[in-house]
């Protein structure tokens, strides 16, 4: 019944890569895990003849070993235009929502009630789920009606892991700005960071990590250097068109070569340690 979340200071920051890694990790250990993610917005669809969700899903779900089935992506949001959305719920199509009802008529109803019923069957069946943020936890315009990122963690007495883009540059600032915004109560979920897609001398980082780690109190976990893997990528509003996944069965040694690039890259023992099993 263990929860463990990723986070990410942005949308990108690499939180699907991350959980499918440590999905893996975990299940190599011996542990029954699941990934989870409340709210994904992607036009990428994982399809049977049963239901939909998220290819990022059922991509961890293979890195986990487990089952792929629609408790894993409670709520699928496929866009149709800037405004508006086809809403999955389960698996199966619901309705076709414009964001503003979304957000202030559903997102708080019947959209975290889905979201914790899967959670909760999950935690039932595993000893592990890793849940995956949207986003950022620190978008405090739409932070009343965020049902996919510290409600999430909140309601589960989650751990929280938060992820940064290093390449794009300024991911300290991202870092530091983050946890400056989270409110006190979700602030103290964080227990540590962890930096993505490095090229370089780590050497150089050094100095920003002692800096961090003073400001914030939290560790620094693991740079995870840019690797080249050919995991299927989650897309929210990219420019290219949709599309559908029934096999994935060809990403194994892929996810084998992730999940091993990151467990040299992170401090797993810590991260472990961190979960209340």
């Amino acid at each position: 019944m263990s929860t463990l979340m990723v986070q990410g200071t942005s949308s990108g920051a690499g939180k699907t890569t991350m959980v499918a890694a440590l999905c893996r990790i975990f299940a190599d250990r011996g542990y029954s895990v699941a990934p989870f993610k409340s709210q994904n917005m992607s036009r990428y669809a994982y399809t049977t003849d049963k239901f939909e969700i998220a290819v990022a899903q059922a991509v961890q779900a293979v890195a986990a070993r487990c089952e792929i089935m629609p408790d894993l992506n409670p709520i699928l949001l496929k866009p149709l235009d800037d405004y508006h959305s086809q809403v999955y719920l389960l698996g199966r199509s619901y309705k076709r929502m414009h964001a503003a009802d979304y957000y202030t008529k559903f997102a708080l109803t019947g959209g975290l009630e889905t979201a914790l019923g899967s959670l909760g069957r999950l935690q039932k069946k595993h000893d592990l789920v890793i849940i995956e943020g949207a986003g950022s936890p620190a978008e405090i315009n739409v932070a009343e009606w965020d049902i996919a990122n510290m409600r999430i963690a909140g309601h589960a007495g989650s751990p929280v892991l938060l992820v940064a883009d290093i390449e794009r540059g300024g991911s300290f600032a991202s870092i530091a700005g983050t946890m400056l915004l989270l409110e006190d109560r979700y602030r103290e979920l964080v227990k540590g960071f962890i930096f993505n897609k490095f090229r370089g001398d780590m050497e150089i980082l050094k100095p920003g990590f002692e800096r961090l780690e003073r400001e914030t109190g939290r560790p620094v976990l693991g740079t995870v250097p840019m690797l080249d893997v050919a995991i299927p990528e989650e897309d929210s509003m990219g420019s290219r068109p949709g599309r559908s996944m029934k096999d994935l069965s060809h990403i194994d040694a892929d996810l084998d070569r992730l999940s091993g690039a990151v467990e040299k890259s992170l401090d797993i023992g810590a991260i472990e340690g961190m979960i209340s099993w």
